[in-house]
């Protein structure tokens, strides 16, 4: 189970497509989302270490997700 909201997940996809959502289209995005965001988090914390912060910032995170 994904730890995003159901209705934020909704309102993603049907800002995107203008379609009715199903619950399991917008729990298949959510688990899409989390996954690829704790891989981009985990990128981002090494960008952070490697220039001796303990602290992400937005760089790391834009430098991860261009990785």
């Amino acid at each position: 189970m994904t730890e995003l909201p159901l209705a934020a997940l909704d309102r993603i996809i049907r800002k995107s497509s203008g379609l009715r959502v199903s619950e399991s289209a917008s729990k298949e995005l959510g688990l899409f989302l989390e996954t690829e965001g704790e891989k981009i988090s985990r990128t981002a914390a090494e960008f952070a270490k490697h220039a001796g912060r303990k602290t992400i910032i937005d760089a790391d995170i834009k430098l991860a997700v261009k990785k």
